[in-house]
């Protein structure tokens, strides 16, 4: 796959669509981070992205992401990305995770909180993270269950309280909030997903005002100008800039 022609164009369009979502929404272009989403592609990907401009990758899972990472690294010349962890992260995989992202968006339980809190600790760094949260109700979606949240207050005040306790870890910093929509044929549907993570941001920001969440990861490549308009500060491409297909 030609990456260095390809990447670049799809950059321009999506950095495009990206600024006028966000006039759309009343926002000024440079609120938006975009991260790049360059799982199951290969480095040379990423250079051709980084050679474009992009800055910010994503990956899900870690053990690809620790194969990659020092491959880009050399092929950059020592240059680093900020590399993002935007998965599930199983508690084992914890320590690559510390090791080689720089960011998590996906802490979506306690336990793995602990877990990158003790890592971050032992290596002497301060971790930023989001919390993963499953505002939609899917099943098949990891994060904080968070479900009618609107209309029922027992989800919100377990939240809160699983929230205290990660603020209570040192080696953590809570940046925002994240979640995934459900797959739709139209982006519009979609869009009340988005409007309650942010709703949900701006209660927190109420109960937690010591806390800054500055941070709504959300969108993809199929409903982020959707995200765009309700608040989305990171959103996440792979497919609109890497192509629809991983090569083999």
């Amino acid at each position: 796959m030609n990456y260095e022609t390809l990447v670049p164009q799809n950059l321009r369009e999506v950095r495009e669509r990206i600024a006028e979502a966000a006039l759309r929404g009343g926002r000024e272009p440079g609120e938006i981070r975009l991260v790049a989403v360059s799982k199951l592609f290969p480095p040379e990907a990423v250079l051709a992205a980084w050679e474009a401009g992009q800055r910010d990758f994503g990956e899900n899972r870690p053990e690809q992401g620790t194969e990659k990472i020092p491959r880009v690294a050399v092929l950059l010349d020592g240059e680093r990305p900020v590399w993002h962890m935007i998965g599930h992260i199983q508690s084992r995989k914890s320590d690559l995770v510390v090791e080689h992202f720089d960011w998590v968006h996906a802490v979506d339980r306690h336990k793995i909180a602990r877990y990158l809190n003790r890592r971050a600790d032992e290596a002497g760094r301060e971790l930023p993270v989001l919390f993963e949260c499953n505002v939609s109700g899917e099943e098949s979606k990891y994060g904080y269950d968070l479900a009618g949240w609107q209309e029922d207050v027992a989800p919100f005040e377990r939240f809160c309280e699983q929230v205290e306790r990660v603020l209570a870890l040192p080696a953590l910093r809570v940046e925002g909030l994240m979640t995934m929509a459900p797959i739709a044929d139209d982006p519009e549907s979609v869009r009340p997903v988005f409007a309650s993570l942010r709703a949900l941001r701006d209660a927190l920001r109420e109960r937690f005002p010591d806390v800054s969440w500055r941070h709504l990861s959300m969108g993809m490549t199929d409903d982020f100008e959707v995200a765009v308009e309700e608040g989305a500060t990171l959103v996440r491409i792979g497919r609109g800039i890497f192509g629809s297909y991983a090569p083999s």
